[in-house]
């Protein structure tokens, strides 16, 4: 159980996993996460499934190498498998015809902002993709997102692929071209979904962001997830992951993810794995 089936490096230390998990599998929806421990003396961290497939059994993961967690899930090898993996957890994301939808995504957000922009169109949205990268070499799942929606926007930080520039600076063009929008979802870096909310809100659209704070039990016990949302403490992995971006005390959450950040650094370096096959 929790066999790695096909592990793929998609980007500068980006992997994707494809892992056996036939009962999360089967009830694994758009917007959802696991929760996964790598060895008896791991952390519990969670990723959101960015695809599933019932019929095979099988969940998709795909994580970014940023710490001594991560860089130990990427070292294992097709064959092996996680020790934990808890899941689907979290709200589900409100799949509704709502008429068209914009989807943005920035970085390594992109992964668990695709299986909400297949799910929906599926349920008959016309779907606006817009993606971001620093640079063309990072972009992710371009082609995927091309198959699954309608129309794929990219910007490029440095203007090595599409518009140069932010996902802020696409949605103004879109905006500016007179395009109409019932509801927006934004997933990226802390700064990418606060100003990515400012941007949609402003113009009167509903916007949903996910969040991924600082996460252990995944069951709102241990309050390390908390975050603030229309002034209220909220819990990310019960109440959430998503929630109204123009509710969200973005401040307060930056701060929450700081403080291991230099800790993490210095596991990571000193953790020194390889990626394995």
């Amino acid at each position: 159980m929790n066999t790695i089936l096909r592990k793929d490096v998609i980007g500068p230390d980006v992997v994707r996993m494809t892992v056996e998990a036939p009962k999360i599998a089967r009830r694994a929806k758009a917007g959802q996460f696991v929760i996964l421990r790598v060895r008896d003396d791991g952390e519990r961290f969670p990723l959101t499934i960015a695809d599933s497939d019932a019929a095979a059994g099988t969940i998709d993961l795909i994580f970014a190498i940023v710490g001594k967690s991560t860089q130990l899930l990427a070292a294992q090898a097709v064959g092996q498998s996680i020790l934990d993996l808890v899941g689907p957890l979290g709200l589900a994301t409100e799949i509704e015809k709502y008429g068209c939808v914009l989807c943005i995504g920035g970085g390594i957000g992109v992964a668990p902002l695709y299986p909400i922009a297949k799910a929906l169109k599926a349920a008959g949205n016309t779907v606006v993709a817009v993606l971001g990268a620093r640079s063309k070499n990072l972009l992710i799942m371009e082609s995927e997102f091309r198959a699954a929606v309608d129309e794929v926007r990219i910007a490029t930080d440095d203007g090595t692929y599409g518009r140069k520039g932010f996902v802020t600076d696409v949605i103004s063009d879109l905006l500016a071209e007179g395009r109409k929008f019932q509801h927006a979802w934004a997933i990226g870096p802390v700064p990418m979904m606060r100003f990515t909310s400012k941007v949609i809100a402003a113009a009167g659209i509903p916007v949903l962001v996910s969040l991924n704070p600082i996460m252990v039990d995944g069951t709102g016990m241990c309050g390390g997830c908390r975050v603030i949302v229309g002034g209220k403490v909220k819990f990310a992995c019960v109440d959430g992951p998503e929630f109204p971006g123009d509710q969200v005390d973005f401040d307060s959450l930056a701060r929450r993810l700081t403080p291991y950040r230099e800790k993490e650094r210095r596991d990571h370096e000193a953790c020194k794995v390889g990626l394995g096959k």
